[in-house]
C-alpha cells in the first residue's frame, strides 16, 4: 500500500515532507552542511597559492639577476668615467706661465730671440737675460717632464685598446686632447730653446730628463735620511729624557752638517752648469730622447 507524501518548503529553505500515516520530516540543512565539508576535504590547499608562491619566487630571482648586472655595468661605466676624467685630465705645469712672464722681462731688458749668449762679460753674467730665460725655460722642460712619460707610457696601450674597440669614444678622445696637447708643448719648448740658443732644441730635453732624475733621487735620498732621523730620535727620547743642553748640542752640529752639504751641493751644480755651458759652445749636440716630430692622431 502506497503512501501519499507531500513536500513542504519552509520559509528557511529546508524542505519537510509529510504523508498520510503520520509526519516525519528531515531538515535540508543537515544534508547540505555535509555535502559542504565534504567537498572541502576533497579540495584541499587551492592550487592559485602555489601558483602566486611561484611568481613571487621568479619575482625575487630576476630582481636578483637585473641587480647584479645594473651593479656590474655601473662598475665598468664608473671605471671608464674615472678613467676620462682622471686618467687623461692634463694640464700643463705653472711653469709654462712664468716661463713666458720672465721672457716678456727680459725682451724688455734688451733681450732678442736668436741672438745666442755673447762673448765675454754678458755670458758670463748670471743675471743676465740670456742666462735667465735659459734657466725659465729649463725648469719649464723640467716640469713637462711627468706629462710627457706618462703620455708616452699610455700611448701603445691605448692604441691596442683602440684598435681592438674595447675603449670608450669619450675615452680615446680625451686621450687624443691630451696626447695633442702634450705634444703641442714638446714642440714649442724646442722652438723657444733654438730661440735662446740655436741647436739647443736638440738637446734640451735629455737635459732636463737628467736633471728630472736627479731632482727625483736627492728628494727620495733626502726623504729617507728625514725619515731614519726621525725615527732615531724618536728611539732615543723613549729611552731616556732628552737633556736640553745636550738638545741643543745635537742641533747646532745637525744644522752644521746641513751647510756643509747644501755648499758641496751648490758646488756640484755649478760644475753642472759650465759642463753644460762648454757643450754649447763645443757644438756637441746630439738628438734628444723624444722625436723630432711626433705622430698625430
Amino acid at each position: 500500500m502506497s503512501t501519499t507524501e507531500e513536500a513542504t518548503v519552509n520559509p528557511d529553505g529546508s524542505t519537510t515532507f509529510e504523508n498520510g500515516g503520520g509526519e516525519e520530516s528531515y531538515s535540508g540543512d543537515y544534508a547540505e552542511g555535509g555535502d559542504a565539508a565534504a567537498d572541502m576535504e576533497e579540495k584541499g590547499v587551492d592550487p592559485a597559492i602555489y601558483l602566486l608562491a611561484g611568481a613571487f619566487v621568479f619575482a625575487l630571482l630576476w630582481f636578483f639577476i637585473w641587480y647584479r648586472r645594473k651593479k656590474a655595468q655601473d662598475d665598468s661605466n664608473n671605471f671608464f668615467s674615472e678613467l676620462d676624467g682622471e686618467k687623461f685630465n692634463l694640464k700643463l705645469p705653472a711653469a709654462v706661465d712664468e716661463y713666458y712672464e720672465v721672457k716678456a722681462k727680459c725682451e724688455e731688458a734688451g733681450w732678442e730671440p736668436g741672438q745666442g749668449a755673447g762673448q765675454g762679460a754678458a755670458a758670463a753674467n748670471a743675471n743676465g737675460p740670456h742666462r735667465v730665460l735659459a734657466q725659465a725655460l729649463m725648469k719649464r722642460c723640467i716640469a713637462d717632464i711627468p706629462i710627457v712619460t706618462h703620455i708616452q707610457k699610455e700611448s701603445p696601450g691605448m692604441n691596442k685598446l683602440y684598435s681592438q674597440s674595447m675603449c670608450s669614444v669619450k675615452q680615446w678622445r680625451s686621450y687624443q686632447a691630451a696626447e695633442a696637447m702634450v705634444s703641442a708643448e714638446v714642440d714649442e719648448v724646442r722652438a723657444e730653446a733654438d730661440e735662446i740658443e740655436p741647436g739647443w732644441s736638440q738637446v734640451i730635453w735629455r737635459q732636463a730628463m737628467q736633471y728630472h732624475n736627479m731632482l727625483k733621487q736627492r728628494h727620495e735620498v733626502e726623504a729617507k735620511a728625514m725619515a731614519a732621523q726621525a725615527e732615531k730620535r724618536q728611539a732615543e727620547e723613549d729611552k731616556v729624557e732628552v737633556d736640553p743642553e745636550q738638545k741643543k748640542k745635537d742641533d747646532a752640529k745637525a744644522k752644521e752638517v746641513a751647510a756643509e752639504k747644501a755648499a758641496a751641493e751648490l758646488i756640484k751644480s755649478e760644475e753642472r752648469e759650465k759642463e753644460s755651458q762648454k757643450a754649447f759652445k763645443d757644438g756637441s749636440m746630439k738628438k734628444g730622447f723624444l722625436a723630432s716630430s711626433t705622430k698625430k692622431k
